[in-house]
Formats: C-alpha cells, sequence, structure tokens
C-alpha cells in the first residue's frame, strides 16, 4: 500500500504527493470547465478536455493522442478508458459510503486499486484528498497518470452531483 496526498494550493489546482515530494499537479483553467491541465515530476504534460455537444465524455492527451477519457454512467459510476501503449484497459471509479464518503478505482475483474477520502477544509473552501492505493497499483506503468486522472473524476463527480 502506497499512500499520497492531494492538496489544493489554490482553488483551481491540486499538487499531489507521497512522503512530501511532489509527484504531479492537476491545474483546472476554470471552475466552471472541465478543462485543466495535468503535470507529472518527470516534466510531462497532458491536456484534459470535454468533448461532444454536452463535453460528457472527458478526454486526456498526449499532443493529439487520446490516452485516456472517461464519462459517467446511469448509476453514477464514472467509466475510465485507456490507451496506454495502445492497449485498452477499463475501470470503474465510483463514490462508496455516506458518512465514510470515500472514491474507489476498481479495474475489470473488481480489484481494488486505489481509494480516495476527500477532506472538505471549511476555512479554505476547498478539498484534499487522503489517497491509498494497492500493490497492484504499484506496478502499473501509468499509475501517475491513473492517480492524477483520479482525482479530476472525484472534483467531475461532485461537481455533476451538486448539479443535480
Amino acid at each position: 500500500m502506497t499512500e499520497y496526498q492531494a492538496k489544493s494550493n489554490q482553488s483551481s489546482s491540486f499538487d499531489v504527493t507521497k512522503d512530501d515530494k511532489l509527484i504531479g499537479k492537476l491545474s483546472y483553467k476554470s471552475w466552471f470547465k472541465f478543462n485543466a491541465v495535468i503535470e507529472i515530476a518527470n516534466n510531462s504534460n497532458y491536456q484534459v478536455e470535454p468533448k461532444g455537444f454536452w463535453g460528457t465524455t472527458i478526454e486526456l492527451k498526449d499532443g493529439e493522442k487520446v490516452l485516456l477519457k472517461f464519462k459517467m454512467n446511469w448509476n453514477g459510476e464514472i467509466v475510465v478508458q485507456t490507451y496506454f501503449n495502445d492497449i485498452e484497459k477499463g475501470y470503474i471509479f465510483k463514490y462508496s459510503g455516506v458518512f465514510k464518503a470515500s472514491f474507489i478505482l476498481i479495474d475489470q475483474e473488481g480489484t481494488e486499486l486505489l481509494v480516495m477520502k476527500p477532506h472538505l477544509k471549511w476555512t479554505k473552501m476547498n478539498y484534499e484528498y487522503q489517497i491509498t492505493t494497492s500493490d497492484t497499483f504499484k506496478t502499473f506503468s501509468n499509475k501517475e497518470i491513473l492517480l492524477m486522472t483520479s482525482i479530476h473524476c472525484a472534483n467531475y463527480y461532485m461537481s455533476m452531483m451538486v448539479a443535480q
């Protein structure tokens, strides 16, 4: 198990750290849009953009190449499709619990890969996340991108639930 922290350092960006070392940053262009930039500590940058007329599908791109996309399904789960190394894999990102709320990322076999626990900071009116990943998740070659996208999924989920 590996522990990460995601802290909103401004109202529109999150820094993700492990043992106080920066792993990546998720920066939104505006809180009213889902466009964002993901920066990984190895100096890789990815664009996150809504697609389609309603903007319900979100794509993560490296230049023009789509590496990942996600959208919310009819029962409130977020379906994530990755295309890393031209291999397609599917995941489910879902909300769990009421009083001990958390988000969970699971693979197609139902294996729990990560758990995110949101904490609202009332003084700043923003969220922080405590993230625990499984040993299986540690073996993923693109785990940082999937980790950063999971934060975007949690923010997307919360904004969609507030809008209803």
